[in-house]
Order: structure tokens, then C-alpha cells, then sequence
């Protein structure tokens, strides 16, 4: 009889984080793995949209990798990407009741994008690719990385069009209290274009390739 007894892995191994620290910067999924990208595109004009679309992809993608994951070995393989969408549609309607409950203003703000997390390729990908192989455990861990990895990118493009394009931050006037209007500073209404959101990640992707040479293609 064997009785021998799998250990544990800590809650805070350095394995678990690394699941955290790898999708912020090197493992990144919108700028390395070029996922999610429509969200990104689309929804950060303004930096409230920005954050709100950020929680409430790391809530659907935190508790879709934890139910997937306790239920792995009773998923039929045929089925699997079925049950996968379910579960998305489930976490995804009920962060969509929420918002119209205590965030009205956001959630019409926000459209149609709200319902279509259950298309973004970062969560399906991440309940395929991890949570239907490893213990929940690790699949909270990384689908909280991946969704940090995710929101600071929305976050930092909703920052930088806000600001330079309407001159506040959360609908703070910024660029008014610091006075720079009275110098002649004139708010760049480009940056309120949805193309300025693709130039915006482009920037990012350069200035995280010239920092990280690793991530430099050059086959």
C-alpha cells in the first residue's frame, strides 16, 4: 500500500507567484500575447470605463479559473469548451447585474462590452490552456495575474487619453487646476479617437521591448 502523501504547495509558493509576476510584463496577455485587444481598444477613452472594465475582467477570470479547475476531472473532453462558455456566460451576467445595480451610469457607459467578456481570448485561453490541467489553487493565482497583467494596460491607455484629451482624470480637472491652459496648452482631441487607443498600446509595446530585449523578435 502505498503511503506516500503529495505535498501541499503553499498558498504563497514561489511558484504561485510567479504565475502572478510573469503576465504583468514578460508574459503579458494584450501586449506580448496580443489578447483582449478589442476591450482595450474600445472602452478606454476615459479612465473610470478603464477600471471598471479591469475589476470586472479579473472577476470573471479569477472565479471562471477556480470553478473550471474544480471541476476538470469531471468535464468530458467533447464538451469542455461548452461548459467552459457556460461558466463565462454565468460570471459574466451576474458582474453585468451588479454594474446595473450599483454602477448604472458606468454600465451604460460601458454598452455591450460588459457582455462581451465572454468573447475575450484571454479567458477563454487561460480556462483552456491552465485551469482544465492544474488545481484551483494555481488557477486563482493565475487568473489573477492575467487579469492584472490585463488591467494595467486598459488602465494606463484610459489614464493617458483622459488626461491629454479631455484635461481630467476621473472627471477631475487636472490640466485646469495646474494651469496650464493659461499658458496656451489646448487639449489633443485625437486622443479621444478610438485609433489614439492603438497607438497608445503601441507605444506601451515599444517602450516595454526596448526595456525587456527578451521579448525582441528577430527570427
Amino acid at each position: 500500500m502505498n503511503t506516500v502523501k503529495k505535498e501541499r504547495e503553499p498558498f504563497f509558493s514561489a511558484q504561485y507567484m510567479k504565475l502572478v509576476k510573469n503576465p504583468l510584463n514578460q508574459d503579458n496577455p494584450i501586449t506580448v500575447q496580443v489578447l483582449g485587444i478589442c476591450s482595450a481598444l474600445a472602452v478606454t477613452a476615459k479612465l473610470k470605463p478603464s477600471i471598471v472594465m479591469s475589476l470586472s475582467v479579473i472577476i470573471v477570470l479569477v472565479f471562471s479559473n477556480i470553478i473550471i479547475a474544480s471541476l476538470r476531472k469531471t468535464i468530458p473532453p467533447r464538451i469542455r469548451i461548452i461548459v467552459q462558455l457556460t461558466v463565462i456566460a454565468m460570471m459574466v451576467i451576474l458582474v453585468d447585474q451588479f454594474l446595473k445595480a450599483f454602477a448604472y451610469d458606468v454600465s451604460k457607459e460601458l454598452s455591450v462590452f460588459v457582455g462581451l467578456i465572454i468573447t475575450n481570448c484571454i479567458i477563454m485561453g487561460r480556462l483552456e490552456a491552465f485551469a482544465m490541467s492544474n488545481k484551483p489553487s494555481a488557477a486563482f493565482w493565475d487568473g489573477l495575474g492575467n487579469g492584472v497583467g490585463y488591467a494595467w494596460i486598459l488602465i494606463a491607455v484610459g489614464f493617458f487619453r483622459e488626461l491629454l484629451g479631455a484635461g481630467t482624470l476621473l472627471g477631475y480637472p487636472v490640466i485646469e487646476k495646474i494651469g496650464l491652459y493659461e499658458i496656451g496648452y489646448a487639449n489633443n482631441g485625437l486622443m479621444i479617437l478610438p485609433p489614439m487607443a492603438l497607438i497608445t498600446v503601441g507605444i506601451i509595446i515599444w517602450i516595454q521591448r526596448y526595456k525587456v530585449k527578451e521579448l525582441i523578435d528577430i527570427s
